[in-house]
């Protein structure tokens, strides 16, 4: 009879150095585009606010505006619109918005100038406000555009 001899190999459970490269390859690829999906959504998101935030300080004026029959000569962003502003004749005691917003940061998005938001009183019946968009957001193009009484979307 003859013996037959096995060789024992040691089988090792794991991966290769190839394999391990791939995965990380494909994990990095993955996060890459996580993170530009995830900065579009942010601009967009500052964007909406920049929107949002114009709508209301328009409001505050308008009904400011029902109230002196004047749009204020001066609008400070991170401070109030009030009727005992010294501007409304007769003065009331109405606040129409406890603190203006200010734009959100960073302001320089998709080439944005690093500016709050601007406002201006053209005469007693009209502003305008300057502002800047990163993106296209609610059919207004990316850019600097001007918020009236009629309207934010003016260019």
């Amino acid at each position: 009879m003859r013996k037959q001899t096995f060789q024992l190999r040691s089988r090792r459970a794991g991966f290769t150095l190839i394999e391990l490269l791939v995965v990380i390859a494909i994990i990095g690829l993955l996060s890459t585009f996580a993170m530009v999906s995830l900065n579009n959504a942010r601009i967009k998101t500052r964007d909406a606010r920049r929107i949002s935030d114009l709508n209301q300080i328009r409001t505050a004026l308008d009904l400011y505006f029902n109230d002196c029959y004047r749009y204020p000569t001066m609008v400070t962003i991170g401070e109030g619109i009030a009727g005992d502003d010294g501007y409304c004749n007769p003065p009331n005691t109405i606040t129409y918005m406890k603190i203006t917003p200010n734009n959100p940061t960073p302001r320089t998005d998709g080439g944005c100038p690093d500016i709050d938001y601007n406002y201006t009183q053209d005469s007693n019946s009209s502003y305008h406000m300057s502002y800047c968009l990163g993106g296209s957001t609610g059919g207004i193009p990316a850019g600097t555009h001007q918020a009236t009484p009629a309207s934010v979307t003016n260019p």
